[in-house]
């Protein structure tokens, strides 16, 4: 009885079945027309707008590309400008070599007029490096108590005073120091003077006493008082790097040499041959030129 009345429900006629065919032939043909066509609106192209925007894109990049780029500025004392420091500041090898011997005889310059006087360099380029001179504070307090002096027409005369005489600084061999002599210097103190005899320990000695400038945290002044107490009397006995025979991992553990650059080293070798000279080392990519001098008394050829 019940399976007779939902039969009934299943009867069409001809009418009808012809109806429920197109309504699902309808709705086949719009689901397909949904996937397959594009109903949006296409963009209006507006010349003007897709210019301005090229144009903002390109400054925009040019100014990333203007900060990216623009060097950063430290100041220096001119009095410890190294070799390759000079150079790279556009002065010539007699300028550089007339500082260095100034500075032998244990003088100092304390204005970048001085500076002049003594390197004989040119105006022009005096203008573009004194305003990166930097000198220590004391030499500006002392010159601006002698204007105040001059300023001053009446000033008390005071009767000299007899000084006595400055003990003689009696020069100690760097690689002898001791932790007791470093904290003597004014300026280092137990943390600094450790960090030299790290150093020291792992270059296995000084070999110049520029390399004292590696050591974190000592300043141009601290540096000046070290070097009127120590020098290097004579190289220390360190067992010399054999350049030619020694492995990647053995070359990597060297202070001055990195592992990228300890690599290409190695594959320079095995590709050219034995090294003859530091020459040859300072063709690799990277090579610290700058302390060259300062490698070779390390390595064996």
């Amino acid at each position: 009885m019940i399976l007779k009345r939902l039969t009934g429900y299943f009867k069409f006629t001809n009418h009808q079945r012809a109806g429920i065919i197109f309504l699902f032939s309808l709705i086949i043909v719009l689901q397909i027309a949904y996937f397959y066509v594009n109903f949006a609106s296409p963009d209006k192209f507006f010349p003007e707008k897709q210019k301005w925007l090229a144009l903002q894109t390109e400054i925009n990049s040019l100014k990333k590309e203007k900060y990216k780029n623009k060097p950063q500025v430290y100041l220096f004392n001119p009095n410890f400008i190294t070799d390759y420091k000079g150079y790279k500041l556009g002065m010539s090898i007699e300028e550089i070599d007339r500082l260095m011997a100034f500075r032998k005889e244990n003088k100092y310059v304390n204005s970048p007029e001085e500076f002049q006087q003594v390197t004989k360099i040119s105006d022009s380029l005096l203008k573009v490096l004194s305003p990166l001179f930097k000198f220590p504070d004391w030499i500006k307090n002392k010159k601006e108590f002698v204007n105040n002096k001059e300023d001053n027409k009446e000033y008390k005369k005071y009767p000299e005073k007899t000084f006595t005489k400055k003990e003689k600084i009696v020069l100690i061999d760097i690689n002898q120091a001791t932790q007791e002599d470093l904290v003597k210097i004014y300026g280092v103190g137990e943390a600094i003077s450790l960090r030299i005899l790290k150093q020291k320990e792992i270059l296995g000695g000084f070999v110049s006493m520029e390399q004292l400038n590696e050591v974190w945290g000592l300043s141009p002044e601290v540096l000046y008082e070290l070097n009127n107490h120590f020098k290097i009397y004579s190289l220390p006995n360190f067992k010399k790097i054999a350049i030619n025979d020694i492995s990647l991992k053995e070359l990597a553990q060297f202070p001055y040499f990195k592992y990228a650059l300890a690599k290409q080293i190695i594959t320079y070798r095995s590709m050219n041959g034995d090294f003859k000279n530091i020459e040859d080392l300072s063709k690799i990519k990277g090579f610290p030129v700058e302390k060259a001098k300062i490698i070779s008394l390390y390595l064996e050829f």
